[in-house]
């Protein structure tokens, strides 16, 4: 199997390693030329991933026709403040007598064929790694992909993963999310691997904003404890921060079940404690006074958190949903305010009830 790997981040590179460990052909894109030379003269992402060898079968291109024409599966985890124009330069690459298939088809398949079959550029399946919700228009990250790429088939990918980790093979779980039992399953036997277990999923709405918006969770967790607040206020934090994820995914169209899964409180959990994450580390440097500029600096890595602080808060204010937690930190964020007199006015809100949303 021909595997492109879109983005040459810490997971597009633990990716590789592990298709490449399970004999796939792979190919990595990256439109900054210094890792397109890094991976492919020292087989190591020595800045996002150090200590993960790649094969030297691995090979990275900043070519984007080069990396993913002909290829039978786009694997896509570019940061996702770039994702749509990613998938308009894809667009690009399909051929146009592809299009209309037919429902629940990439373009260019008929309904129930195998995917990645002989499917060459005219409909690669899509797994997508990007975690995020857009400014703006509120997409998520799926949703991009099959505006920017008509019918194609995209498999949403989601779970309690740190690249770290996996690209040193510790156990692990994600989820395959489609509304087409075919090409989650398809996906879900690519990927799988002795230590990386895949379930599929058909709540594609409940996984993305799960996946999306516990990155806020783990910036506020990260403030707090930089602020040098203490563990009930951190459980009293990712208690009812699910509780706002869970409002507005429900708003969306979500399942409620999807997030007792490994894509709701499977993910928060992870990205709200583990020294891999970086919206936790982010959110410490805020919490202890840094300015938001200077600490994306310091992280020099994609925080997802903070663009997506702000997408949800316009969400929750188009659709009329409580996330009081969402807009405090954005305004800590974005607005100036102090941690403390954020965490002062959620405290000090009128009493409300703690039943089931």
């Amino acid at each position: 199997m021909n595997i492109s790997i879109l983005g040459a981040g810490s997971m597009g590179t633990a990716l590789a390693h592990l298709f490449a460990g399970k004999d796939h052909t792979v190919r990595i894109w990256s439109i900054i030329p210094e890792e397109v030379e890094m991976l492919n003269r020292y087989h190591e992402q020595r800045e996002k991933l150090p200590g993960v060898i790649l094969p030297n079968t691995v090979t990275c291109s900043g070519n984007l026709n080069e990396a993913a024409e002909g290829f039978d599966l786009w694997v896509v985890a570019v940061p996702s403040h770039a994702l749509r124009s990613t998938g308009r330069q894809l667009a690009g690459m399909l051929d146009p007598r592809a299009a209309g298939a037919g429902p629940g088809a990439g373009p260019g398949v008929e309904p129930g064929v195998e995917p990645g079959a002989g499917l060459g550029t005219k409909a690669p399946v899509i797994a997508c790694f990007t975690k995020g919700m857009e400014s703006g228009t509120g997409c998520r990250m799926s949703e991009i992909l099959q505006q920017e790429l008509p019918g194609c088939r995209v498999v949403a990918m989601s779970g309690p993963c740190h690249a770290e980790e996996l690209g040193r093979e510790m156990p692990g779980a994600y989820v395959a999310a489609s509304g087409s039992k075919m090409d989650a399953e398809y996906v879900q036997r690519l990927l799988m691997t002795p230590y990386f277990r895949i379930y599929t999923q058909t709540d594609v709405v409940g996984v993305e904003t799960g996946g999306a918006l516990k990155n806020i969770i783990a910036l506020c967790m990260g403030i707090l404890e930089g602020a040098g607040f203490g563990d009930n206020t951190k459980a009293a934090l990712m208690t009812r921060g699910m509780a706002e994820i869970i409002r507005l995914g429900m708003a969306m169209g979500a399942r409620r079940e999807t997030f007792s899964g490994l894509t709701g409180y499977g993910d928060l959990v992870v990205t709200c404690t583990s020294i891999h994450s970086r919206n936790r580390r982010c959110g410490i440097l805020i919490g202890q006074g840094m300015p938001l500029k200077e600490a994306l600096a310091r992280i020099n890595m994609v925080v997802e958190g903070v663009l997506t602080t702000r997408a949800a808060e316009q969400a929750a204010n188009r659709l009329q949903i409580s996330m009081p937690i969402t807009k405090q930190a954005h305004l800590v964020l974005f607005e100036g305010k102090s941690p403390r007199e954020a965490i002062m006015d959620l405290m000090t809100r009128e009493p409300t009830s703690e039943e089931p949303i």
